[in-house]
């Protein structure tokens, strides 16, 4: 089990099977897919099989993404933190940040804050050496929270058809050691 994280805010957690219904509502809203490829989920298992293959990940590289929950409210509210990715962009393994939330919970600074909170988990505890994210370059809000917490914009490439944005973030304390 991942240890839980937490921020002034929010609370994060492994992604439970309990957590469905409302992680549901957030995939099949065409809004949250506008810029993921336009293919919001249609039933609830596809939502449980992206859960169960999450946990996989929890326990086979020890990184996936968890569950955002307000602590005021214990309100689940989207998810946030790591992946590990494979062949995007040219790169064969990375680990991608990332995060979605409800459209009802956009424009309150749960992205940045979320971002934040793992970038600095990523480079402190896990002691990752290079953190990548990439987004739709028209993606402004996106692309806004990665930079706000302190990703390089690298470049722009092609993926099936988008224009999408490579971002990264060298870890500074090893960067600052090997300097």
């Amino acid at each position: 089990m991942l240890p839980v994280k937490e921020t002034q805010r929010l609370l994060f957690r492994e992604l439970e099977l309990t957590d469905a219904e409302t992680m549901f509502e957030m995939d099949s809203d065409p809004d949250v897919h506008l810029y993921l490829g336009n293919n919001p989920v249609k039933n609830i298992d596809e939502v449980k099989f992206v859960i169960e293959n999450l946990q996989w990940q929890y326990k086979t590289f020890g990184m996936g993404r968890m569950a955002v929950v307000l602590k005021e409210t214990n309100e689940f509210i989207g998810w946030a933190g790591f992946k590990r990715e494979r062949n995007v962009n040219g790169h064969e393994v990375f680990c991608d940040l990332g995060y979605r939330f409800l459209k009802k919970h956009w424009g309150k600074g749960y992205a940045s804050e979320s971002a934040k909170a793992f970038v600095e988990h990523g480079f402190t505890v896990m002691k990752l050496e290079k953190i990548n994210a990439y987004a739709d370059a028209v993606h402004t809000a996106s692309r806004k929270v990665l930079e706000k917490v302190g990703l390089q914009y690298i470049e722009t490439f092609d993926l099936d058809g988008v224009e999408e944005v490579w971002y990264e973030m060298l870890n500074p304390n090893t960067y600052a050691e090997k300097s």
